[in-house]
């Protein structure tokens, strides 16, 4: 949809003009995945496309949501003291579950408002659209009644929302990166300290192509609180005679010398993945400041093989779509990204080759899977904000 009809979408369904305009974005994890709740190292970045809400105050205590993605299901209606969960309301539960814990955390919300939002990332590809319109919700309650929430506890607050209020068990990841986001800049963050570092992407001959397989994942309905209980499970028993409190501290010598301590095999490799992928991430992180691409694209490479073989968090349409680009001329690396179970795929690929990298993959993965998968050239964007009016329309 063109963002300028958003506007006067917004004058169709309220009948008056929106006073401000938020922004949050996606984001693509390039190296560092299921690490985040394992205390590890996590390497994403924010990209352009995201969450946009237009927002008008209103004077009583009614909030009002209405998603052009979710047209069908009309105007979502509840009070300020009504944020309860309910599962009719389906995607509004994110924006309510903010609202609900911004509230809860001591910050005065005077007067409901009237929302519109839409999104341009992919529902359900794994990009990050529920942490996106999360984040956009807590810059919104920010810009709209100057809460002065400090980007740090609003993402934490939205993490908690994720995690209480919607039920995944999710890391920080997601929220940190959409809120503290910098345009053509990865971060580097350490999820057991908060620590992070910028780090430029230098992508002057290639760029990152997003691989979207078109296979829906529902997180919540997912493997992945599965996955994250295996964790806790091999931390429970190495516990047992290391003196550790995330899979994170360990080097991959530390935990090949102690790994018979974990009984089950099955979650002796979830482990496994936790542990290298973090060290995998932290050197994937030195090679990029080092200008080394070509380690970097093979990290990646690597961690698509723990992610499968270890983690067993791709399925078909994944490693269908990061084979057939490993195949291609010009391809640096590629790997899943986001949690798995479907979603997206990333690769590193030169710029002279992207059209023919498209075409071949396109025609591989429909080959194979029987339906198309859509591709985008990411770039870089800023973390939520709010945007002007001007520059919207």
């Amino acid at each position: 949809m063109n963002l300028g009809n958003l506007h006067e979408k917004f004058i169709k369904v309220y009948q008056s003009k929106p006073e401000k305009v938020f922004f949050s974005p996606g984001r693509i994890n390039l190296i560092g995945e299921h690490t985040d709740y394992n205390g590890g190292n996590v390497f994403p970045c924010t990209i352009i496309q995201g969450t946009y809400a237009l927002v008008k105050k209103r004077t009583d205590q009614r909030v009002l949501l209405y998603s052009e993605n979710f047209a069908e299901n009309g105007v979502i209606q509840f009070d300020l003291n009504l944020t309860n969960y309910k599962e009719t309301d389906g995607w509004a539960n994110y924006p309510k579950g903010v609202i609900r814990y911004v509230m809860k955390s001591g910050y005065d919300i005077p007067f409901g408002f009237e929302c519109l939002i839409f999104g341009n990332i992919p529902n359900g590809a794994g990009l990050s659209s529920s942490a996106s319109i999360e984040m956009v919700t807590g810059v919104l309650l920010n810009g709209l009644f100057q809460l002065n929430i400090p980007m740090l506890e609003l993402i934490q607050i939205s993490k908690t929302v994720e995690n209480e209020f919607i039920g995944v068990q999710t890391g920080i990841m997601d929220q940190f990166v959409i809120g503290m986001g910098r345009k053509d800049a990865a971060i580097l963050l350490d999820c057991n300290t908060l620590h992070f570092e910028y780090a430029p992407i230098p992508l002057e001959r290639h760029k990152i192509i997003i691989m979207n397989t078109n296979k829906r994942r529902e997180l919540a309905d997912s493997k992945y609180n599965e996955r994250r209980n295996e964790c806790e499970e091999a931390l429970f028993q190495l516990q047992k005679h290391l003196s550790i409190t995330t899979l994170g501290q360990l080097s991959n010598e530390e935990f090949e010398s102690n790994e018979h301590l974990i009984q089950d095999l099955t979650v002796r490799k979830r482990a496994r993945h936790a542990v290298f992928e973090n060290n995998r991430t932290i050197e994937a992180h030195r090679q990029l400041k080092n200008g080394n691409l070509i380690e970097f694209g093979q990290l990646m490479n690597q961690s698509h093989q723990s992610l499968r073989d270890d983690y067993e968090v791709t399925g078909k349409e994944l490693d269908c779509i990061v084979n057939a680009a490993w195949q291609q001329s010009g391809v640096i690396g590629a790997r899943m990204t986001g949690a798995g179970f479907g979603g997206c795929a990333i690769a590193i690929v030169e710029n002279e080759l992207i059209e023919h990298f498209i075409t071949n993959v396109s025609l591989l993965y429909e080959n194979q899977i029987g339906y198309s998968a859509d591709f985008y050239v990411a770039s870089i964007g800023d973390g939520a904000k709010e945007i002007t009016l001007e520059e919207f329309i």
